[in-house]
This record gives C-alpha cells, sequence and structure tokens, in this order.
C-alpha cells in the first residue's frame, strides 16, 4: 500500500516497487486522477483506490490485507483544506496506526531534512511531528528524509526555470548562502524500496543528499546557465524577504488561487531558508545516507538538463545550427 502514490515522488516509487515484483495498492483522494501510474507495472499489478487521511475509517479500509505501506504523502503549501498539521502530522499518524492496527510492521515514511518537532517553521514542525506519530505506532518503522529533491515534474528546478524565462532578476533569500544538498526522484524512489525489500523496520532515519553540496545562489546560477539565460542574482535579507512572501500570500488569496504558482513565496518558506538542507555529519558516520541503502547518487548535472531544456528561448535546438 503508497499512500501518496500518484504524486512527484509517489509514481517513481511505485514504478520501483513494480520492478521488483510488488502488487501496489496507491492509496489518493481522487483514484480517477492516478490512471498514469498503469504503465508502470504489469497488466493488474497497480491498483488505485480511495482513502482520505482526513477519514480514518478510509485508511483503515485502505491498509486491510497489505503486507506493507509507504507513507509519502506531503505538501510544500498549504491551500484550503490542506494544512501542514493535517497532513504531515495528523495524517502520518492516522496512517501509521492504521498499520499498526493491522499487524503491518514493514512501514517506510518519507520526511524531510530539518524535520523538528521545535522548528519555528510549520513544515518542518509538522514534519517532526508526523515522525512522532510514527514512532508511536511503530517504533520499529523506517524513516527516510530527503533534502531537495529534483526530477522532470520537480517543484525546485522548474519553478525557478520558469521564473528565469520572464524575470529580469532571480531573488536570493538571505543572500543566497543556504547550503542544500539536491537528490534525485529516482534514487530516493530506490532508497525506499530498497528500505521495504529489507523489512521496513529497521528502527532508523535516513538521510538522502545528492553528490553535492551547493548554496542557494549556486543552484539559481545553475539554472541560468542550463536555460541559456542571463538574470541579476539579487540578495534579499531575511527580514524584506519576510515582506516580500507576506505581499505574494495576500495576492494569492485576494486573487482566489489565481496569482501564478511559480511567483507565490510563503513565510514559511523564507523562515525555512535560515537553516541549511544538508545531511548531517551524522548520518554519514553511521551509514544513514544513500549509500547506507546501496544507492550511488546520481549529480544534478546529469539530470536537471534533460528536463530544463524546454526553458530555452529555442528549446533543444537552441545549440543547432541549419546546414
Amino acid at each position: 500500500m503508497v499512500f501518496g502514490g500518484s504524486g512527484f515522488v509517489g509514481r517513481h516509487v511505485v514504478r520501483a516497487l513494480a520492478k521488483r515484483g510488488w502488487r501496489i495498492r496507491v492509496a489518493t483522494r481522487r483514484p480517477d486522477l492516478a490512471f498514469h501510474l498503469q504503465p508502470s507495472g504489469r497488466v493488474g499489478q497497480i491498483h488505485a483506490i480511495q482513502a482520505n487521511l482526513r477519514y480514518p475509517a478510509s485508511v483503515a479500509a485502505a491498509v486491510r490485507g497489505s503486507d506493507a505501506v509507504v507513507n509519502l504523502v506531503g505538501i510544500l503549501t498549504e491551500s484550503g483544506r490542506q494544512r501542514f498539521d493535517a497532513v504531515h502530522a495528523f495524517g502520518a499518524r492516522i496512517v501509521a496506526r492504521a498499520a499498526a492496527e493491522a499487524g503491518i510492521g514493514n512501514f517506510v515514511h518519507m520526511s524531510a531534512i530539518g524535520a523538528d518537532a521545535d522548528s519555528p517553521a510549520a513544515y518542518a514542525r509538522t514534519k517532526g511531528l508526523g515522525e512522532q506519530g510514527v514512532r508511536e505506532f511503530l517504533p520499529q518503522a523506517t524513516i527516510v528524509r530527503p533534502s531537495v529533491i529534483f526530477g522532470p515534474e520537480d517543484q525546485f528546478f522548474n519553478r525557478f526555470a520558469a521564473i528565469a524565462r520572464v524575470s529580469p532578476a532571480l531573488p536570493l533569500i538571505g543572500g543566497g548562502e543556504t547550503k542544500f544538498q539536491p537528490v534525485f526522484v529516482g534514487d530516493v524512489a530506490e532508497a525506499i524500496a530498497n528500505a521495504l525489500d529489507a523489512g521496513g523496520q529497521s528502527g532508523k532515519v535516513y538521510e538522502l543528499g545528492g553528490p553535492e553540496v551547493k548554496s542557494f545562489r549556486e543552484l539559481m546560477t545553475f539554472v541560468c546557465d542550463v536555460t541559456g539565460r542571463k538574470r541579476l542574482l539579487v540578495p534579499v535579507p531575511f527580514g524584506a524577504a519576510h515582506w516580500m512572501a507576506f505581499g505574494t500570500e495576500m495576492a494569492n488569496s485576494i486573487s482566489l488561487g489565481l496569482f501564478p504558482p511559480q511567483l507565490l513565496t510563503t513565510r514559511d518558506q523564507v523562515e525555512m531558508l535560515k537553516s541549511d538542507n544538508v545531511v548531517s555529519t551524522q548520518a554519514i558516520s553511521e551509514g544513514r545516507t544513500l549509500a547506507g541503502l546501496g544507492i550511488e547518487p546520481d549529480s544534478m548535472e546529469a539530470v536537471v538538463p534533460s528536463y530544463l531544456v524546454r526553458f530555452r528561448k529555442a528549446g533543444q535546438f537552441e545549440n543547432q545550427r541549419l546546414a
């Protein structure tokens, strides 16, 4: 059973599990929007069912009869009834409780680097509370904490490439010094599949990062280089960024959600940028990384240009000349 299997990370996890021969049920609020998962496996191997984390009975029904459970449900920004507390904290606890009551010990939960129940950022705080909820019912569960995840459908590189296409400048919140360790979505999926194959009962917290640590400034420079855009990188102090984020939040609210999502920055995201998002030295020393799960990570230079090519002025043909 995979919760959140129709999302960005979920589709890759489903594909990785299908290749290993698992029969997969994907729990989603809208099963009719999960048909894109069918080509990831053989006929009848992947089946979407309806479940909503706000309704524990639907979650309990979804996990019934399963051998293992993966929880990938998460959001980057709040909207409508999709709140951090409801999805990250309450939702994770409900899924873990349902698995425990069904006698399912093979459980993998995806959190995030920086998860901390005491964090001033709501995203990180609720991720931390979600981990606590999982541990309450399944102390032996495996938890994975990825850094920023990149891949064809990501909301990081695609977002800033879209901004660079129309804006003469890119903001560097906090001066652009925040460190990241971008990790390929395929590597995250393989890590989760490997953990599940191993029983998902290690009780360990794995921190997943790519082979390189880059500052936010370096990542924005990379986006500009890949897309062939010469853009001004403007440092924005955290104080000013806070008010800028407040302005975009208000614009999004007033426009009833019609505000371009690429331009939306929240105050919680600004708060998150005050801390580096990299694999800890303790995780490295204890082998709680991708390497510890038998995976050699792909670099962003090897993957990102293949899908950001569409943001170049002439797309994939920009560097070609007519004979």
